[in-house]
């Protein structure tokens, strides 16, 4: 791994590039005092002590692009131990700072029906069979210093709007750990909240599948919630369940509609894994220390809409153990449902539900707050209302910030909010919400 990034930084396109590389690895490679992170950075693969399983991101434990049940797995560990592992960067490292658009286009282009996804695994859990869930708690995050988002040309036709967002572009960013920003623009600045924009287990089908779309097993959910001190539930498919994560995400808006977040790497992925035997779970799951988090993919946004219904509703009555009817309510009452991602062929929702009694959630705004920009349409056709929402807050971003149309399609894709109305027959509202504290005064 360090002989393919040393190569990526030699062939960096700028001195500002180079210097942003250097800026990174000075502080990703920080001393610790935590001897497991030294033996992974030194590339240790296996048991490393007790129950926890070191996996470092290299071209042997990471793939490109593809899942596969046959894979042999990269570690075998017990149910109920810890592995600390690492990710890379898209495209088996390919994407790094001073890498231009062209060049990240090409990645595509050159591979069809690859995702461009670098994802490390599979993990080997023993005793996991067919019908099992695995508990999967993200105990800690540490993302490396850099990252980026980029828009393909618009004859990709990837991203929600390629038509009207037809020019490439990439932006790469230097992430300050230390205050747990990065620089957007200038005066704009987003907070870093890493994510594995993929987590997932074997599909039941034998064969080679692109890491593009999620499913029932996980895999590309792109649900910005899942961050440090969540746990996400993933149902079972083949024995032993085979884990995967990559497609590391540092910061991402609901929506993603540009088709990437700040695609990143992360030099700690510390997950406990557990086993649940013989636990009815027909699609993930999300506990966070506060909210249950169910969720709908399908590549029809109403229908997965109507999907995210059935699923809060079923476990809302399992839950609380009351009729459809109340859980329903439930739902109306106190669900906050967003967008998740709206581009990697199936579309997602997602609605979090409290655990504790608490105020019923007040309606989505549909004008200016005093935290918020806030556009709004309602439609019968949910897709139809999230296009438009998304694309009044692009306007009138650029408009009232000056930024170009391109920058604020970017910046949509890295911080809008699209919250979903009242889930109920007829037409539908999509919220879209743009955080007034992103722009900082500087001086």
């Amino acid at each position: 791994m360090s002989k393919r990034r040393d190569f990526l930084i030699g062939s960096a396109a700028s001195a500002a590039a180079v210097s942003m590389i250097s800026k990174a690895n000075a502080q990703d490679n920080q001393p610790t005092k935590r001897p497991e992170i030294n033996a992974l950075r030194q590339g240790f693969v296996g048991q490393y002590q007790g129950g926890v399983y070191l996996l470092p991101a290299t071209d042997e434990t990471v793939q490109w692009g593809w899942f596969n049940n046959a894979e042999p797995p990269r570690a075998r560990i017990k149910a109920g131990d810890t592995v600390v592992m690492e990710t890379m960067m898209a495209s088996l490292n390919q994407i790094l700072p001073g890498v231009p658009i062209d060049q990240i286009t090409k990645l595509r282009t050159d591979f069809p029906g690859r995702g461009p996804h670098s994802v490390t695994g599979p993990i080997f859990v023993e005793g996991a069979m067919p019908g099992d869930v695995l508990k999967i708690r993200i105990n800690r995050i540490v993302p490396r210093s850099y990252g980026a988002n980029w828009n393909l040309p618009g004859n990709l036709k990837l991203g929600q709007f390629p038509d009207k967002f037809a020019e490439a572009q990439v932006k790469h960013f230097y992430l300050d750990l230390g205050r747990g920003v990065t620089e957007f623009l200038p005066g704009i600045e987003l907070p870093v909240r890493p994510f594995p924009g993929i987590i997932g287990v074997a599909r039941a089908e034998s064969g080679q599948y692109s890491t593009v779309p999620p499913g029932a097993y996980g895999g590309n959910l792109d649900c910005r919630e899942l961050v440090q001190g969540t746990t996400i539930y993933l149902p079972v498919f083949v024995d032993g369940a085979l884990l995967w994560s990559g497609d590391s995400h540092i910061a991402q808006g609901n929506g993603e509609v540009n088709l990437t977040a700040i695609e990143g790497a992360f030099s700690e992925l510390n997950l406990t894994i557990e086993v649940l035997k013989k636990t009815p779970l027909t699609f993930p799951r999300i506990e966070t220390p506060t909210h249950w988090i169910t969720m709908g993919y399908d590549r029809d946004m109403n229908k997965a809409v109507d999907m995210l219904f059935d699923q809060t509703v079923k476990f809302v009555s399992d839950w609380k153990r009351i009729s459809s009817k109340e859980a329903q309510q439930f739902m109306n009452d106190y669900g906050d449902c967003r967008v998740a991602e709206i581009v990697n062929q199936l579309k997602g929702v997602y609605c979090m539900l409290p655990k504790k009694a608490s105020p019923k959630f007040a309606p989505n705004p549909t004008q200016d707050t005093r935290d918020s920009y806030v556009t709004a349409a309602t439609d019968a056709d949910v897709q139809k209302a999230m296009n438009a929402a998304s694309l009044q807050m692009i306007e009138r971003i650029s408009q009232l910030k000056k930024l170009s149309m391109l920058d604020s399609y970017s910046l949509a894709s890295l911080a809008m909010d699209a919250r979903l109305g009242r889930i109920e027959p007829g037409a539908r509202t999509i919220h879209s919400l743009m955080p007034r504290s992103i722009w900082v005064k500087k001086g």
